[in-house]
């Protein structure tokens, strides 16, 4: 091969490994991915796995991003309950499966309500983003997560 093409050879295995570098960071810790027909959504997330911190989660926060969120990861499914209390700003909370499946959307909770807001059985995820944007994007029961937390033979979208 002469120096040309060792150069294209070069150039080709430097754009491979930079395409393999953006796959990869579509999976990330603090990246979750939804997607339904004739819509997707990135947001930026904090994960909840530990009990105190799902204990506090969105407290005492005045702002966040547009983007942001936090994903609250169970240990197992369950019948998942939350409130409002000490939250400061409305959120949407997206509820899901084993499977990353959005089961149930409460829209708009409001800051410092401590009625339950009862996310049903089989809860093993939760995503909480701003009040309102669920319903801007058009986002539907059904639409499935992307996550590292959510990936396996299970999973209905998983990381690749």
């Amino acid at each position: 091969m002469g120096s040309g093409g060792a150069r294209k050879g070069l150039i080709g295995l430097a754009l491979w490994l930079a395409l393999c570098g953006v796959a990869a960071a579509e999976c990330r810790p603090d990246t979750l991915e939804i997607r339904w027909p004739g819509g997707k959504a990135r947001f930026t997330v904090e994960v909840a796995e530990t009990p105190q911190a799902q204990a506090r989660g969105l407290m005492y926060r005045a702002t966040m991003p547009a983007s942001a969120g936090m994903l609250f990861v169970f240990p197992a499914p369950k019948r998942a309950t939350f409130w409002m209390k000490n939250t400061l700003i409305p959120l949407d909370m997206l509820f899901a499966d084993t499977a990353g499946r959005i089961t149930r959307i409460h829209p708009e909770a409001v800051p410092h309500d401590l009625t339950p807001v009862d996310g049903g059985d089989g809860v093993k995820y939760v995503l909480e983003i701003n009040g309102g944007l669920a319903a801007r994007l058009r986002l539907p029961e059904g639409a499935e997560m992307r996550h590292p937390s959510i990936n396996g033979a299970g999973a209905a979208w998983p990381c690749d």
